[in-house]
């Protein structure tokens, strides 16, 4: 599997993009591919080798439909999905590898109409071009409306994080600070690795652990100047991990 910084080297050229998009329709050899595109067919293999290389297309051996010598076709092999999402205070770069599976299996992770048509297309092997275009069409306006939620939700996402970010420069004195705060941000739900993050920082033992208290004792009297709220709790329960920063367990 092509990691992202390659797929990301490997896409970022035109000519394999567009290589890429006659491939997902159906195999081509290198000759159609030239003549389709207008770049010599040594470009071309240029371009497939970098492709191949990286996992994203395939060749196979066939039969010359001429009766000359078997000839190299290529087809596209990954199914992934690339996102960047980029603006003031937001900068997210993800790789998904799609799910496998026929349209049942599939069925399991829709809703809605999507069900539906992942049921009636399932074990079929052939669908004729006046359904195929039903159901691509329907198919389309469900993704296409899953785009404009998640695109209000990274919205949301960069407006929170911008008032976030006023805060954090109000808020927190030093570079490592802000630092520290702000890779906290970009994975709230995850448990910081400040051992990571300290020996990135080159940071010693007594500095990494003052650092901790600064920034937990900070995030803590934060919330209680600008909600009023504070954590009250028994000592069995979890606090939030970020609340424990700095905090040896043992004590």
């Amino acid at each position: 599997m092509t990691d992202l910084d390659e797929a990301l080297a490997i896409l970022q050229n035109k000519a394999r993009r567009q290589i890429l998009e006659r491939l997902v329709r159906e195999p081509h050899y290198p000759l159609q591919l030239a003549e389709q595109i207008g770049i010599s067919q040594q470009a071309v293999m240029k371009h497939l080798r970098i492709l191949e290389k990286g996992e994203f297309v395939a060749k196979m051996r066939v039969a010359s439909n001429k009766g000359g010598p078997p000839k190299n076709i290529y087809s596209v092999q990954q199914a992934l999905s690339i996102r960047i999402d980029l603006g003031p205070d937001l900068f997210q770069c993800s790789q998904r590898v799609l799910p496998s599976g026929g349209p049942l299996k599939l069925s399991g992770k829709l809703r809605g109409d999507a069900i539906a048509i992942a049921e009636v297309v399932s074990g079929r092997k052939r669908i004729s071009v006046g359904e195929g275009a039903h159901h691509l069409s329907s198919i389309t306006q469900a993704i296409e409306k899953l785009d404009r939620e998640r695109d209000a939700l990274i919205s949301l996402h960069q407006q929170i994080k911008h008032r976030v970010s006023t805060s954090v420069d109000s808020d927190f004195e030093s570079y490592e600070q802000r630092l520290m705060v702000h890779n906290i941000l970009e994975a709230p739900s995850s448990k910081f690795n400040f051992k990571e993050f300290a020996r990135e920082l080159q940071l010693g033992s007594e500095a990494s652990e003052k650092l901790m208290e600064e920034v937990r004792s900070r995030v803590v009297r934060q919330m209680a100047e600008r909600t009023n709220q504070f954590i009250s709790a028994p000592q069995t329960m979890e606090l939030p991990w970020w609340a424990t920063l700095g905090i040896d367990p043992e004590d």
